[in-house]
């Protein structure tokens, strides 16, 4: 008896895991939310929805920009836009604490949107998910607010340097928000 059980749960796993779509390997990672012990699970958070992922430092002259990363986020989260800071200290414009770091995305400027831990964006230490944006674009961050905007699949990823504005993302972000 035992084993039909395990066989029809088998079976019943099968037939709502071969419903699901499989997560796009660019999604395929984990990383810890800033002055956080909770682990972010890019398959499990982001899978179906457009992302712009961005590497940030608190005290750079691009810093003002979360402003327009949170309006962008505010404007279209309802429609499946995730804004995802990635605090680095590539370009050495980034606190040492989190504490610090937190308090400029925070309280400074407002951040709603996922702030990760402090990591490597570019070069042979780069955290992976900056190796796969390097990779899909051939393009690694020059300086600090280098965005990366992935579409709803993750078939399509495009790299912009830290001068265009989140204002400027907008129209490339609306047409990748119509529904599949």
């Amino acid at each position: 008896m035992k084993i039909l059980i395990l066989l029809a749960s088998f079976f019943l796993y099968s037939a709502s895991a071969a419903g699901a779509e499989p997560c796009s390997d660019l999604l395929n990672y984990k990383a810890s939310k800033l002055r956080s012990s909770e682990e972010l699970d890019f398959c499990q958070a982001f899978q179906g929805k457009v992302i712009l992922a961005v590497n940030t430092a608190s005290n750079c002259g691009y810093t003002p920009q979360f402003k327009g990363l949170e309006a962008l986020y505010q404007k279209y989260k309802a429609q499946g836009l995730v804004v995802v800071g990635f605090p680095s200290n590539d370009f050495n414009q980034e606190f040492d604490a989190a504490e610090k770091t937190a308090k400029v995305c925070f309280i400074n400027y407002g951040v709603t949107f996922p702030v990760l831990e402090k990591s490597a964006v570019k070069g042979s230490s780069a955290n992976v998910f900056f190796q796969k944006l390097i990779k899909a674009t051939g393009q690694a961050p020059e300086w600090n607010f280098y965005k990366y905007l992935i579409a709803r699949d993750g078939s399509s990823v495009e790299a912009f340097s830290s001068d265009v504005t989140p204002e400027q993302l907008d129209s490339k972000i609306s047409p990748l928000l119509s529904p599949q």
